[in-house]
Parts: structure tokens; C-alpha cells; sequence
């Protein structure tokens, strides 16, 4: 991916007036392993997938809780996530300390945004190479923001980063409109869903996702596997027994036929 000698260094500008580092940051975000958050007006799920690295290692965490009404779901590099989280914690800690009530999301996103934005000015700093969505719930609601390699940050409804996400983003395109009157359960229930679209043919489990949710009256905790795996069946089965109704009925109405030849033809169906 090596471009030309503009990208040796973060503040090296390039005749079009692009910064390659930068690009390079945000090419990171685009291969790590897929985040997801929704909201509605009461509650903000984040989800992830699970990778390792091979099958005798355990994946790596991807979600972390950064107080009772903020968590934050990231894609990238692990340990870039890992730092600024444990940011996002001291200044949670520090505002609560100071003023004796919750820091308000926006604040926050806004700090994180200006730590990511010194990097890209700094010739003896790099980009942070990870994407983190950060949502919680204050005053003025719910709220889900992404925040970018480059110190953009943006509020979504719903959004998807990572590795294949454009999948997840196209489920959530077609669905984000019902996303504000949702209730608990079926934000969760699309949280998983877009998470599956990321799989593209692998089977969904609970082992290979990560669930959190919090609310009004919810602090931000993560859903255990057996709660996952039972939403997972849930939906999981109603595809199968809607095909196997059409299987059924095909026969049927094939039955009607003259001269038996309906049964005939419901023979290779059953063997």
C-alpha cells in the first residue's frame, strides 16, 4: 500500500492535499474485526464480533465499559482501543469527581476527538489505527457516535465499522427509520442481525459475538451467551419452519391431479 514519498510521514502534506498516515489509520479501522451500534430514544446496544487469532488463542476483547451510562465498541488495533478507553475512564472518573454527576457523552466524544487530532499534527506521533463507537445515555437521551482515526467524530442512529461491514450497514440502512420507537429487545435482536450479515455464510453463534446494552434505568452490562443464543434461535427457526411449510404445501396441491399421479410425485419428497 505503499504510495510515495508523501506518506513518510504524518506531517507531510501531498500535492492533492491528503495525509497518507491518516489514510493508513483509517485503512486499520476498515480491517479489524466488525463493531455495530444502534439506538433508540431509550437504550444503546453495541455489539461485535469475536476473532482470534487461531484456534488456540481466546479473542481479543472489543467492548469496554467506560462507566454506567457510557461503553464504547471498537475495530482496529486492539491496543490503540485499549489506551484510549482507559482515557475515556480517567475522564469519566475526573468529571464525576469534580462535579458530582455523570459526564454528558457529547463532552466526552468531543476530548476523545481532540487526542485523536494532535496525532495527525505531530511529526513524533501516529494516528491512532482504531475506529470506536461510543455510545451512552445523559440528559438530553441516547446517543451513538463514531469516532475516527483522523479526530472526526460523527452521531449515527445506527452504524457498523470494521471488516465487512458494509453488509451490516446495508441491513441497518433498510431498518435504522424503526430504530427511535424500538423497544429493548428487538434493538438487541437487530444488533444481532447485522452482526450475522458481517459472518457472510458462517453460522451465527453466541460464541462469536459480544453483546452490551444499556438504558434508562439499565447501567451498561454485557449479555451473557445463554440470553444470546436464545434470541439466536429465536429467528434462527423461523426460517426453517416457514420453508418447511412450503415444502409441505408443494405436495399438496399437487395432489389435486387426476388418475393419483399427485401421489406419485409425493413419494421422492418423503425418501
Amino acid at each position: 500500500m505503499f504510495r510515495n514519498q508523501y506518506d513518510t510521514d504524518v506531517t507531510t502534506w501531498s500535492p492533492t492535499g491528503r495525509l497518507f498516515q491518516v489514510e493508513y489509520a483509517m485503512e486499520a479501522v476498515k480491517q479489524g474485526s466488525a463493531a455495530i451500534g444502534l439506538r433508540s430514544s431509550s437504550h444503546v446496544v453495541l455489539a461485535c464480533v469475536n476473532k482470534a487469532q487461531s484456534e488456540l488463542s481466546s479473542h481479543q476483547k472489543k467492548i469496554f465499559k467506560v462507566d454506567d451510562h457510557i461503553g464504547v465498541a471498537i475495530a482496529g488495533l486492539t491496543a490503540d482501543g485499549r489506551v484510549l478507553s482507559r482515557y475515556m475512564r480517567s475522564e469519566s472518573i475526573n468529571h464525576s469527581f469534580t462535579y458530582e454527576s455523570p459526564l454528558p457523552v457529547g463532552r466526552l466524544v468531543v476530548h476523545l476527538a481532540d487526542k485523536a487530532q494532535v496525532c495527525t499534527q505531530r511529526s513524533w506521533k501516529r494516528p491512532y489505527g482504531v475506529g470506536l463507537l461510543v455510545g451512552g445515555l445523559d440528559e438530553s437521551g441516547a446517543h451513538l457516535y463514531y469516532n475516527c482515526p483522523s479526530g472526526n467524530y460523527f452521531e449515527y442512529q445506527a452504524f457498523a465499522i470494521g471488516s465487512r461491514s458494509q453488509a451490516a450497514k446495508t441491513y441497518l440502512e433498510r431498518r435504522f427509520e424503526s430504530f427511535a420507537d424500538s423497544s429493548r429487545e428487538d434493538l438487541i435482536k437487530d444488533a444481532i442481525l447485522a452482526v450475522r450479515e458481517t459472518l457472510q455464510g458462517e453460522t451465527l453463534k453466541s460464541s462469536l459475538c459480544t453483546v452490551s446494552v444499556l438504558g434508562v434505568g439499565e447501567p451498561f452490562h454485557f449479555l451473557d451467551q445463554e440470553a444470546i443464543q436464545k434470541m439466536i434461535d429465536t429467528f434462527e427457526k423461523v426460517p426453517e419452519e416457514e420453508e418447511g411449510e412450503a415444502e409441505v404445501a408443494a405436495p399438496a396441491e399437487q395432489g389435486g391431479g387426476a388418475d393419483g399421479l399427485g401421489d406419485q410425485d409425493v413419494a421422492p419428497m418423503e425418501m
